[in-house]
């Protein structure tokens, strides 16, 4: 049996149609030793994802970050409104908890955080994040973002944020840069994909 919508036959027996759908192609990645953080250019896809994998900080209790720019990297302030929430459970089975996080912009040109609390330095804790922008070289419209986060936090407290928002420009954003609140990234890898 197959799925036909307006005479065209999108699946039939399982299998999908050609032609149907974009796929998801690799850009750019990046991998980081001490580095004080990682940029990216961003073109003319409608959609980009960046995966995050296991940020590790250089310090005890920093923050991740990102912010965008529009002038090819010259400068990373592009006014951002956004909102925060998390999950939380520590190792010791406390600090369980579902709530806003004091983190979110309004209409704020600073540094947004990437994850909801500062992440731990310990040898064998990480940071993960899966991140969403939409059509960033739009010249009409504000270009919206998600991410959604994992990692320790310097309190041994397990963190699920979710932060989303958009770049209140209708500029077209060129490059997006991600980095620890203070000193350096001490390891981790960032892949960039763009979809359209």
């Amino acid at each position: 049996m197959g799925l036909i919508s307006n005479g065209t036959t999108i699946f039939d027996n399982g299998a999908m149609a050609s032609g149907f759908g974009g796929s998801m192609i690799f850009i750019s990645s990046a991998t980081a030793s001490s580095s004080a953080s990682i940029e990216f250019d961003l073109g003319s896809y409608k959609e980009y994802k960046i995966f995050g994998l296991n940020l590790h900080p250089s310090n005890d209790a920093i923050g991740w970050t990102f912010n965008f720019s529009t002038d090819n990297g010259s400068n990373y302030n592009v006014s951002k409104t956004t909102t925060a929430f998390r999950a939380t459970q520590g190792e010791d089975g406390g600090n369980t908890a579902l709530a806003y996080v004091d983190i979110d912009l309004a209409n704020g040109t600073g540094e947004q955080f990437l994850l909801p609390a500062p992440s731990s330095s310990d040898a064998d804790h990480g940071a993960v994040f899966i991140m969403q922008i939409f059509n960033p070289s739009s010249t009409t419209f504000v270009k919206h973002f998600i991410v959604t986060g994992n990692h320790t936090s310097d309190q041994n407290i397990n963190n699920n944020g979710f932060i989303a928002g958009y770049a209140n420009t209708t500029s077209a954003l060129t490059n997006i840069r991600f980095k620890a609140s203070s000193g350096n990234i001490d390891d981790g890898k960032i892949l960039m994909f763009g979809l359209n």
